[in-house]
């Protein structure tokens, strides 16, 4: 099994209830959830105008690779009604993968770690939340180092509900 962290967003319909069944999909999906991190809103970053997300991100224990992931939560994407429209348009319910073990993956389909994890607090802050001494196996900086170097300024809330 493999420790794997996976972003997940949503900024149509009910953002709370399609995190909450996305984690539900991945734990069905033979996934293992082990922590969760609490909900985030988020104003959207490098994007058209649209509502703020909510983000969270999760750890998890998985014996799939990594490309057998990527189909994996693209096969929930869909089941949750995901269209690539629009690029970097709202998404009913957005699923990365952020690290897998200390693994590094250049494919035209699938890079792992995520290539902009380091520069979006909206991945950072809820990362730091529950890995805070995990360390970036290419940057070799922690989650925390990570988060209190970036650029970003963009707005990161705690969602309250």
């Amino acid at each position: 099994m493999k420790t794997a962290y996976i972003g997940l967003g949503s900024n149509v319909g009910d953002r709370e209830a399609m995190i909450t069944r996305g984690i539900a999909a991945l734990r069905e999906a033979g996934i293992r959830v082990v922590r969760q991190s609490s909900l985030y809103a988020t104003e959207p970053v490098d994007a058209p105008p649209q509502q703020w997300f909510l983000n969270a991100v999760v750890q998890a224990e998985t014996g799939l690779m990594p490309r057998q992931l990527l189909r994996e939560i693209g096969k929930i994407e869909r089941e949750f009604g995901r269209q690539r429209i629009v690029p970097r348009g709202p998404r009913t319910l957005d699923l990365d993968i952020l690290l897998y073990g200390t693994s590094v993956v250049h494919t035209q389909e699938l890079e792992i770690p995520h290539p902009r994890l380091a520069e979006r607090r909206f991945v950072l802050v809820p990362l730091a939340e529950i890995a805070p001494g995990l360390r970036h196996p290419v940057l070799h900086r922690s989650m925390a180092e990570l988060l209190a170097a970036t650029a970003d300024t963009s707005q990161v809330r705690r969602w309250e509900g």
